[in-house]
């Protein structure tokens, strides 16, 4: 069987100037980096703003397993099978980062034969987007130490110093650092911290704004430090915001490649799900909307964190309209979420799918709440017995979904025609009355409250000390009527991740609670999670390579 890697380096791709003609863009609206990537340019926003928008088409799935769910998989061949349909379609994703790459779970280019391409440029620096986020993050806290190193003009107190420096790399050694450690003018002398780069606000506010205007005015109110009276320091008060800029102008055009079946893909921003609101950029998505009949994009993780924030922040913020909901799940995945090994999931087991399929049913009822029309499907394994896939069917439809096979893996665009006219039924026949699930008068408590009990299932929430001291100052801060961006395991739809299937009779803990001011939300950290993770026993670093004639191995 060959690699995903391997399957990719096989591909015939198509000059980006030839796909970028089936979408009626012309070479000199392209920004071209080499022959098979390029940046959109801003005069073709400019020209195509007025265009009628495309259906919006959202991809989640259940709590992922070590099992697999095949979430940018299904989306890929979901946008590949539309294009053997022939319809206008475009895929809207996010960009990976390279500490998965690195790490256990690996890039995100999809798999298979339905994958984005070229897979190694998508996985490792693409078009520097990642850098010129970091670069912009560390940029600001380096003005921001240098302003308290010349005489601290605005009283900041090095005590509440809130701005994080970071890298796109799981390095848990960076979690908790001292600075300023030497002489004394190699600065003050304070604990830092880093967060990875996708976790980081700037790739939040990258991801939300709809403009360079509106790029430059997030950027300002970013809340670095509080001065000794309590009051909060901006980027703005540091005069770090032109600079910034200037370092993110570039990145912030959407990025356009192409999938194995060369269906256009623009990729563009990759906030983690788990930690940040985990979707790909507004710019993108509406700039696919502007292009293209159809639009498929993905959320990150479970349904539970992606598809919440795609709804509550990213939607709320931007005024996009979902039209349909893909939700994508294993027989697999279902088995060991009803307990069975890893080792033994290819085994029938009806009675273990039985108990593990509430956590579908969960995550069914959560997006019934944003009154979305949904399509489940299962992404195929040889291993599943015909009676196993009949009772998730009909476990489907006995709930109001849709229900389609997918076997894009496999087959490519061919394998998903079936959830392809099964989503164009929903588009053309089911009415999407989307709305958020809570409103912005609530309080912050309420919100996270509201997240908790309604899509996490929790009886309650706990709140530590200083999470209760957070809540109370953004709120006298004016940050009330902000969302919240849940930040928790991906694992379960609790904040403790061994808690699979269905999780009942628990609480949440709420650990620490910080503004996001420019990104325009309020992050609440629950449980255990890391906004920096660190590398596994055994990094999927150790496994690539580049052979003697330049080819990379081993990245998957």
């Amino acid at each position: 069987m060959k690699s995903d890697i391997e399957i990719a380096q096989e591909a015939v791709m198509l000059p980006i100037t030839e796909v970028a003609k089936t979408i009626g863009i012309e070479a000199d609206d392209l920004e071209l980096y080499g022959k098979y990537k390029a940046k959109l340019s801003q005069e073709l926003m400019d020209k195509t703003k007025n265009n009628k928008d495309g259906k919006l088409v959202l991809v989640t799935a259940i709590n992922p397993t070590p099992a697999g769910e095949g979430k940018t998989t299904t989306s890929v061949g979901l946008g590949q099978a539309f294009g053997k349909m022939n319809k206008k379609a475009i895929l809207a994703l996010r960009e990976p980062s390279l500490g998965p790459c690195f790490g256990i779970k690996g890039g995100a280019a999809g798999g298979g034969y339905a994958q984005v391409v070229p897979m190694e440029d998508l996985n490792l620096h693409f078009t520097g987007d990642f850098h010129a986020i970091t670069s912009a993050n560390n940029l600001l806290a380096a003005l921001l130490d240098n302003h308290i190193q010349q005489g601290n003009e605005l009283g900041i107190d090095p005590r509440q110093v809130v701005w994080k420096r970071c890298e796109d790399m799981n390095d848990r050694a960076l979690r908790n650092v001292v600075v300023g450690l030497g002489a004394k003018a190699d600065g003050m002398v304070r604990e830092d911290h880093f967060v990875i780069t996708v976790a980081s606000e700037i790739m939040a506010i990258f991801c939300l704004a709809t403009d360079l205007d509106d790029l430059r005015e997030r950027l300002g109110k970013i809340i670095v430090a509080y001065n000794f009276k309590g009051e909060p320091v901006t980027a703005k008060d540091l005069q770090a915001v032109g600079a910034m800029m200037a370092l993110l102008k570039d990145a912030f055009a959407p990025n356009l490649i192409q999938t194995l079946e060369h269906t256009p893909a623009l990729i563009h921003g990759g906030p983690f799900a788990n930690i940040a609101h985990g979707c790909n950029s507004v710019r993108a998505t509406k700039a696919a909307m502007k292009l293209a009949d159809i639009v498929v994009t993905e959320a990150g993780f479970g349904a539970d964190l992606g598809a919440e924030k795609f709804f509550d922040i990213k939607c709320r913020m931007s005024g996009l309209t979902p039209d349909a909901v893909v939700l994508v799940a294993t027989i697999r995945a279902l088995k060991y979420n009803g307990g069975v090994p890893k080792d033994q999931l290819s085994d029938e087991n009806l009675d273990a799918l039985k108990k593990g399929i509430v956590n579908l049913e969960k995550h069914i009822e959560n997006l019934q709440k944003y009154n979305v029309p949904i399509v489940v499907t299962l992404n195929s394994f040889v291993t599943d017995s015909e009676a196993e896939t009949d009772f998730v069917r009909t476990f489907c439809e006995e709930r109001g979904c849709e229900f389609a096979l997918s076997e894009v893996w496999e087959k490519g665009g061919e394998g998903g025609i079936a959830l392809a006219e099964k989503v164009l039924d929903v588009l053309e026949n089911k009415e999407s009355h989307f709305k958020p699930l809570y409103e912005d008068s609530l309080s912050l408590k309420e919100k996270i409250e509201c997240v908790a009990k309604e899509i996490y299932g929790a009886d309650g929430v706990e709140y530590s000390p200083a999470a209760l001291r957070s809540l109370d100052k953004l709120e006298s801060l004016g940050m009330g009527n902000c969302p919240v961006c849940m930040a928790k395991t991906q694992y379960s739809l609790s904040d403790d991740a061994k808690k699979l299937g269905r999780p009942e009779g628990f609480h949440v803990s709420v650990r620490e609670v910080y503004p996001s001011a420019g990104a325009g939300f309020v992050v609440c950290v629950l449980g255990s999670i890391m906004t920096m993770p660190g590398l596994p026993k055994s990094p999927a670093a150790h496994r690539i390579d580049v052979n003697s004639e330049g080819v990379i191995t081993g990245l998957f």
